[in-house]
């Protein structure tokens, strides 16, 4: 006698005709992949290379500008921190990562990237 699920499962254990036709579906999602990979991935990869070698790169005397808008001079530095000297006396402490660019030029990180 025969099972009525018989059918079902001799069908879901063949082969598929032409061998080839199964990686031809990956191809597009491939493509698409590399393409997302060279559109977005990359230049956001050499943005943050870019940003971290500026912050690397900054030493005291520096004149900076901060992700709030802050100008100023850097007066001291730590690991985590920068002291930027903005007025007479007035020296504020600032994470690193809120130094965007130096004063008069065109900032290296824009605000939110760190």
């Amino acid at each position: 006698m025969q099972d009525a699920a018989s059918p079902f499962l001799v069908a879901m254990g063949a082969s598929p005709q032409g061998g080839a036709a199964a990686w031809v579906q990956f191809v597009p999602f491939a493509l698409v992949l590399g393409i997302f990979y060279f559109i977005i991935l990359l230049p956001m990869k050499r943005k943050q290379q870019k940003v971290q070698a500026f912050l690397a790169e900054l030493k005291v005397g520096d004149r900076v500008v901060t992700s709030g808008g802050i100008f100023g001079s850097i007066t001291g530095m730590t690991e985590q921190a920068v002291q930027i000297q903005i007025a007479e006396k007035v020296r504020i402490q600032v994470s690193r990562s809120a130094i965007v660019g130096y004063q008069g030029q065109e900032p290296v990180a824009t605000e939110g990237q760190s």
